[in-house]
């Protein structure tokens, strides 16, 4: 590896084992050079609050940034950052960093060999990225031979025999080759360290070419004697990719985990999920949790005769976080409630199969994507370091961020209120539609359109289905309704604004007044929001766990007030506006505070517009024409939807698209569809990623966006 490539982590920890001459090792010149010499920069020791805590020394050749710290319950962090772990045999920290695929180094004492050296035996079994200092006074040694661009598999094998070549590899019975001993300790006195230090590394060049060939004759072998071994084999395992190809129809069924209950206890059930979370409490033990959706279940290995065996223990803790598995076993009741699943009931395992396995360093760890913002108050008050996933990290790596509880409840919300527009409109006698989104010309006005060419011919992508829609009413269709992407080139760098979103458009005949337009989105949004509040309380849960926010407070017949209405209220409140202007953010925000705190409702409309602010195809007041028959609905202090009676006279329609600056040419058949005879109507818009964002407090529309187009975003 050549130095300064990029930054380099050593991250050294030690426990409680005042395991000193460990810690005084790598504070050590000769393994600070070995390091540097590896293009390692910085050198970080955490080590038990009992332990030996040494002075900063810089490496002789080139400084290494040295840090010291005790004991951090974020030492995952740690090791996810680093290069290279060196640790201790016996320390907690060997799975984790194994599991993490990071390059280790195990120093092991003589004293403590004897008590560590099965576990770390069948701990290291089928491991790789592995390195032994048989002691500490051989640790610059090791770091000199290491040879991280060409790691080699550590052999697996029988626990015992791994336990021999542990013993052998360490050499705990004698220094080793190339051991440069101190004056007085015997023969080999006047060595030259050089050259010791160079047939020491000829030998271990020697011998590790010798270890890759035994390693790759035996990986094969091993693994089919490890299967003859253990009876249970096909109780467990990867599947082989051919099974996963519509191979066959084996009739079997999967049980959804939410639908696990105490109901269910002692049936034999299968279930397939991602495993969330791999916990190995011994060699006989271990815990899975199982996520499917929002619900999890803790699953159960206990290691017993004829059911799961040792082999399948170690199996099921070699999985990576998020990989897809498929377990069968029995439902069981604990005496005790299950913190951490929403499922409280057990799985005691009988088989385990990995669908497809996920990379083992994931760009973002679900656990840290789904906490609130009272977790990371809670940690920081008790001086708790916790990783906070930023929101573009998030949408970087949105696949991942989906699977958070809070996420996967969100967008069923966003489901269903989609599910109870089309369900309600249809019962309203509406007719679904689907509209062209490449036009000839602007659909709303003003210069932010997406323009491209379309065979020759200048075209852009729809800002709405506005003026569609209303040919459908010419077409005579009456009521109509669409669900469909909208367009919007603005650069609006703001919590609320996309620059593709999701529309919910309406558009009827009215018979005598565009009250009749109101009257529908009254009902449909008490409608919509009983629907959600009665059914979908799980999911509301789920988000105010992450994101907390207060229930949408609305009334059962919407309020209504007059634009002058709602600006006499901001006057009052001391909040000055533009003369028939339009809302800013701020007086929204104000506006609804004001509404919710007189009227006991966040959800509210505002009625009667000056037209001077309202498309070109609103229909003027017949009272005074500076206003218009339109409206406003607002939730939470934010608009939501934008209403009106459409002018359907196709002269009052030429000259209102003129004052507002479109060229009449590109718009001149939907002109020409009221010269034919063309009720009166109305209609609606809504952003429906902006109704799920406020009906549940969301601080940004980003986080009910499935994948979000803004002015910086196109990917992924």
């Amino acid at each position: 590896m050549e130095m300064g490539e990029r930054k380099k982590e050593v991250f050294v920890t030690v426990g409680t084992t005042c395991f000193d001459k460990l810690v005084a090792a790598v504070d050590s010149a000769p393994v600070k050079q070995a390091l540097f010499r590896h293009g390692f920069t910085h050198l970080q020791f955490q080590i038990g609050p009992a332990t030996y805590i040494p002075s900063k020394v810089s490496g002789q050749e080139g400084a290494l940034h040295v840090d010291y710290f005790t004991f951090s319950t974020t030492i995952a962090h740690h090791l996810k950052a680093a290069s290279l772990v060196i640790t201790h045999a016996g320390s907690g920290s060997i799975f984790e960093t194994l599991r993490l695929g990071k390059p280790l180094v195990v120093v092991v004492n003589e004293d403590l060999m004897d008590n560590h050296q099965a576990e770390l035996a069948e701990e290291l079994a089928n491991k790789k990225h592995l390195f032994f200092a048989p002691g500490p006074q051989f640790l610059a040694q090791t770091i000199e031979s290491m040879d991280l661009e060409s790691l080699v598999p550590y052999t697996p094998g029988d626990p015992s025999d791994i336990a021999s070549q542990i013993d052998a590899s360490l050499r705990l019975t004698s220094p080793g080759e190339g051991y440069v001993k101190k004056e007085g300790e015997g023969e080999g006195f006047g060595i030259s360290k050089s050259k010791a230090k160079k047939d020491a590394k000829k030998a271990e060049k020697a011998e590790k070419a010798a270890q890759r060939q035994q390693a790759r004759a035996a990986a094969s072998v091993g693994a089919s004697e490890s299967d003859e071994a253990d009876p249970l084999s096909p109780n467990y395992g990867d599947i082989p990719v051919e099974d996963i190809q519509s191979k066959s129809i084996t009739g079997r069924t999967w049980t959804g985990v939410g639908e696990l209950c105490a109901e269910m206890k002692d049936k034999n059930v299968l279930i397939r999920g991602a495993a969330q979370a791999i916990r190995s409490v011994s060699k006989k033990m271990a815990f899975l949790v199982v996520r499917q959706t929002m619900s999890t279940v803790q699953c159960v290995l206990v290691v017993s005769k004829d059911v799961v065996s040792p082999q399948m223990v170690r199996f099921a803790t070699s999985l990576s976080k998020e990989s897809i598995v498929d377990v069968e076993g029995v439902i069981s009741v604990p005496n005790e409630p299950i913190k951490g699943t929403t499922q409280q009931v057990e799985i005691q395992v009988r088989k385990l199969y990995c669908i497809n396995r996920a990379v083992p360093n994931l760009p973002i760890n679900i656990e840290d994507a789904s906490r609130s913002e009272i977790e990371f108050k809670k940690a920081e008050d008790s001086g708790e370091q916790l990783v906070r996933v930023g929101q573009d990290t998030r949408l970087n790596h949105r696949v991942l961020d989906l699977r958070t509880p809070a996420n996967q409840a969100i967008f069923e919300i966003q489901s269903q209120v989609e599910k109870v527009f089309r369900q309600f409109l249809e019962s309203e006698g509406f007719h679904g539609i689907h509209t062209p989104k490449l036009i000839a010309g602007s659909s709303e006005g003003g210069a932010a359109v997406f323009k491209l060419d379309y065979k020759g011919q200048p075209a852009c992508l729809a800002q709405s289905p506005q003026l569609h829609k209303q040919m459908t009413i010419c077409g005579g269709f009456g009521r109509v309704f669409e669900v469909g992407p909208v367009f919007r080139a603005e650069d609006s760098y703001t919590h609320r604004h996309l620059c593709e979103f999701v529309g919910l458009d309406v558009e009827m005949e009215i018979k005598e007044h565009y009250f009749e337009v109101c009257d529908i989105v009254d009902r449909l949004f008490v409608a919509m929001f009983d629907h959600l509040n009665m059914n979908c309380s799980k999911e509301l849960e789920s988000i105010n766990r992450q994101y907390p926010f207060q229930p949408l407070k609305y009334l059962p017949k919407t309020l209504r007030l007059t634009y002058d209405e709602g600006i006499q209220m901001l006057k009052e409140a001391g909040v000055e506006t533009e003369p028939m202007g339009d809302l800013n953010t701020e007086s929204e925000k104000k506006l609804g505070k004001l509404v919710s705190d007189k009227y006991n409702t966040d959800f509210y409309m505002l009625t009667r517009y000056p037209l001077g602010i309202r498309p070109f195809y609103t229909m003027p007041c017949y009272d005074n024409p500076a206003y218009s028959n339109s409206f406003d609905v607002f939730i939470r202090g934010e608009e939501i939807i934008s209403g009106a009676q459409r002018v359907h006279l196709p002269e009052l329609l030429t000259k209102r698209a003129e004052q507002c600056g479109i060229d009449v040419k590109t718009i001149s058949t939907y002109i020409d569809s009221f010269r034919y005879g063309t009720p009166p109507h109305g209609g609606f818009g809504v952003g429906l990623e902006r109704v799920v964002m406020l009906f549940c407090g969301l601080n940004n529309i980003r986080k009910s966006s499935l994948f979000p187009r803004d002015p910086q975003r196109l990917t992924p």
